[in-house]
């Protein structure tokens, strides 16, 4: 048999071979047929330990081994969702793919058609920003779970105003479920335009809705720790930097329907050609 080496090559990156940076020694086991099988068994040396995970393996409390976030946070929108559809829409709206995304100065969005089953059929994407669950109470939070329903209403049985413009259908819509659109986030603003929030309709058909599955128990049991309760680890992601040309700052923009991102000029006028939605401006 040939010998193995003791100390060999672990990683391949950028064309470049790096040493894994642990002592190696052989170990041998007995096989089936009798004979013997090597093996090159790698101890981290302890200046090369990783140590990502120092602070959070910390006095590991047994029980959050049981625990379930992804569950208990997304079957209780599904179950939020489940009632809203039969109590506002009839039961008539087809089921999206509820996801959190931390988009900035928004409570949520709607994406029709965003994501792709393995047999074909497609769903929908409605977005909550969970950083915006802590300082909500749960009635709003749900209000804009029902406002993205009532999008997710118009891509399927409406005509959607273009890009984000919110049309009259919609803003009628959006009335029948007991929420007033509104562009100022009061009653008496603009009730269609680029962006237009609502106000809930004080015993309108969503607050008796919302009341009943809030009577039923209903809450958000993960909600977005402060900063000062999130100890930094290695690794964590830093914010994007602003960049500066010579010629002056740039301004980022992005597709508020698929989030892509892009450089240019202060008042530039970007377009995303996929879903030829203007881009907007990071504030």
């Amino acid at each position: 048999m040939t010998a193995l080496p003791l100390h060999f090559q672990l990683q391949q990156k950028r064309g470049k071979h790096e040493e894994c940076g642990r002592r190696c020694r052989l170990h041998k086991e007995p096989s089936t047929t009798g004979t013997f099988i090597l093996f090159v068994m790698c101890i981290p040396n302890e200046e090369s330990r990783w140590k990502g995970w120092s602070t959070v393996n910390a006095a590991l409390d047994p029980s959050t081994l049981q625990i379930k976030p992804t569950k208990e946070t997304y079957d209780r929108f599904q179950q939020a969702y489940d009632h809203f559809n039969k109590a506002l829409f009839g039961g008539t709206l087809p089921n999206a793919l509820i996801t959190l995304q931390r988009r900035k100065g928004t409570y949520g969005y709607f994406a029709g058609a965003r994501f792709r089953h393995e047999d074909g059929r497609m769903a929908d994407e409605i977005a909550l920003n969970p950083a915006t669950f802590t300082d909500r109470p749960y009635k709003e939070v749900l209000a804009t779970l029902v406002h993205e329903m009532v999008h997710l209403w118009q891509h399927h049985k409406g005509e959607p105003g273009r890009g984000r413009y919110h049309n009259r259908e919609w803003a009628d819509q959006m009335k029948k479920v007991g929420l007033q659109p509104t562009d100022n986030g009061a009653e008496g603003g603009k009730e269609t335009g680029e962006s237009v929030s609502h106000v809930i309709v004080e015993g309108g058909p969503f607050d008796e809705a919302a009341d009943r599955l809030l009577g039923k128990g209903f809450t958000i049991i993960w909600k977005e720790a402060p900063p000062a309760a999130r100890p930094a680890t290695k690794g964590e992601g830093a914010a994007e930097p602003e960049i500066v040309q010579k010629s002056g700052k740039r301004v980022r923009y992005s597709c508020p329907d698929c989030d892509l991102k892009a450089w240019a000029k202060h008042e530039a006028r970007l377009m995303c050609a996929d879903d030829q939605t203007l881009m907007v401006a990071s504030a």
